[in-house]
């Protein structure tokens, strides 16, 4: 079948809208008509070449859509399904799923470029396309594993399933989940786009005192408050270091959280933290970009420095929670959406996100014009 997507040929290069080739879905796999599909960072790192990739890839890990074939074997989903998309395909047999880290799994990690029998849908001639996370979202169908179908409600809003694919399970997790946020805790939140608000919403939900939103941009710094920050920082106008700590009794912040991606900000939620205190890295720097942390700090301060893959979830338990919790009101997810794109319109999207532009951008039209 044909399907028409945004192809990567090149870094630092448009993306290219075409027709590709989609096979048909092999055993364990579900074709996938694309409903939603998210404009995250984690997508521009391999588009500028910050990240290395295998090109050509058909980009998109942040989706949602309906399912309309599977393939044999697949009993989890069934043709009219809606669906949330994970990008980590968990075996569910390797040491990692069966010690509740399926976010970590191997044989995800292992192919990371293919499908999970080291092949490809995706094709044009004979020249192969990579498909992002398994996933390739920004297409009109795609073939994914069917341990990346996580049913979810029927009234459930595709743009809000996509949301929940990524940026608000990696969020929300890495407060819950990862990190473990206390009541009465503070928080220092270093990048306030998608993922960024969504760690806030985590802290505010678990109940955090003081939750300070970091960023360079004045926008995403007052769209922040609306999602529960209680102060600002803005690092172009003021030694954000020591702002922090004016905030948190001269102490710095129980728990900070990373979620831009640099060198810079990484060491920033390092600084951040206070004696004893929690820093949680979310972002995904430039292959390159070594932060520079002080391993006598480290000690002599006590303090932890931990990763986040994915909100370290559980990811066919927590995603149906977290969408629960978006239906019964504890998460505000309708007005982070503040832009909506035709696939053909992909570009532009980018340039909006890389200009700063606030809350996440969703391609919701997928058909031809």
């Amino acid at each position: 079948m044909k399907t028409k997507a945004a192809v990567l040929y090149e870094a630092g290069s448009p993306l290219v809208i075409e027709e590709l080739e989609l096979d048909e879905p092999k055993s364990g796999e579900v074709l996938v008509k694309i409903g939603s599909a998210g404009i995250c960072r984690s997508d521009w790192h391999l588009m500028s070449g910050e990240n290395a990739a295998r090109l050509p890839m058909v980009l998109g890990h942040e989706g949602s859509g309906i399912v309309e074939e599977v393939g044999s074997g697949v009993t989890v989903v069934k043709p009219g399904d809606k669906v949330i998309l994970s990008f980590v395909a968990s075996c569910g047999h390797c040491y990692y799923c069966n010690t509740g880290k399926p976010n970590l799994c191997d044989k995800h990690m292992a192919t990371s470029t293919t499908m999970l029998d080291g092949t490809y849908r995706l094709h044009k001639g004979d020249q192969d396309f990579t498909p992002m996370g398994k996933l390739a979202c920004f297409a009109q169908r795609s073939v994914v594993p069917d341990v990346s179908c996580i049913p979810c409600p029927d009234d459930l809003p595709l743009e809000i399933a996509a949301m929940i694919g990524c940026c608000v399970t990696t969020g929300v997790g890495a407060v819950t989940i990862t990190a473990g946020v206390v009541p009465g805790s503070s928080v220092a939140v270093v990048g306030c786009g998608g993922v960024g608000l969504n760690v806030i919403q985590g802290a505010k939900l678990s109940g955090a005192s003081k939750i300070i939103a970091v960023d360079i941009s004045e926008g995403a710094l007052e769209f922040a408050m609306g999602f529960g920050a209680t102060h600002t920082v803005n690092p172009k106008q003021q030694d954000s270091v020591q702002r922090v700590k004016e905030i948190t009794n001269g102490l710095g912040a129980d728990y900070t959280f990373e979620v831009f991606g640099s060198k810079e900000t990484v060491e920033l939620a390092f600084d951040m933290a206070r004696k004893g205190g929690t820093a949680t890295i979310v972002g995904i720097t430039p292959d390159g970009q070594i932060p520079e942390i002080n391993p006598s700090t480290l000690v002599r301060q006590e303090k932890t420095l931990r990763g986040s893959y994915y909100g370290s979830a559980r990811l066919h338990s927590d995603m149906p929670r977290i969408a629960e919790m978006y239906a019964s009101g504890q998460l505000a997810l309708d007005d982070m959406v503040t832009h909506r794109y035709h696939l053909d319109e992909i570009n532009e999207a980018y340039q909006n996100l890389v200009n700063g532009d606030v809350g996440r951008g969703i391609i919701t039209e997928f058909d031809d014009r």
